[in-house]
């Protein structure tokens, strides 16, 4: 069971760093552009559907969310990234890493919730 869900995080790092390079990353400043690949490198069990259980994200995911620019992340999330996370997830670890997402603003073309 272990070995399938570390395989399965790991083709998921995959596919998110594959798709944001399709989906035009490459094209974001560098900061945003690495900062991406770190919470996909760092993140990414917490952020993968199903929406439920929510995981608390780990001590260097948070490191991650507190060092990244959350809006260009945002920016660049795009249709075919939000098919391989869950945006309620990522909404919910930038909260409990202490960088909540402005209630009402957009995350790719996720709406943060007024809750």
């Amino acid at each position: 069971m272990a070995k399938a869900l570390i395989c399965f995080g790991l083709l998921s790092l995959a596919m998110i760093l594959g798709v944001s390079s399709m989906a035009g990353l490459t094209t974001a400043d560098g900061d945003c552009k690495n900062d991406m690949k770190n919470l996909a490198t760092k993140c990414m069990p917490y952020v993968t559907y199903p929406p439920n259980p929510k995981i608390a994200p780990s001590k260097d995911c948070c490191g991650v969310v507190q060092k990244c620019d959350m809006k260009c992340i945002c920016d660049h999330i795009t249709k075919e990234i939000e098919k391989l996370i869950c945006m309620e997830k990522v909404v919910y670890v930038a909260y409990s890493c202490g960088r909540p997402l402005a209630k009402g603003s957009k995350c790719g073309s996720y709406q943060v919730p007024p809750i």
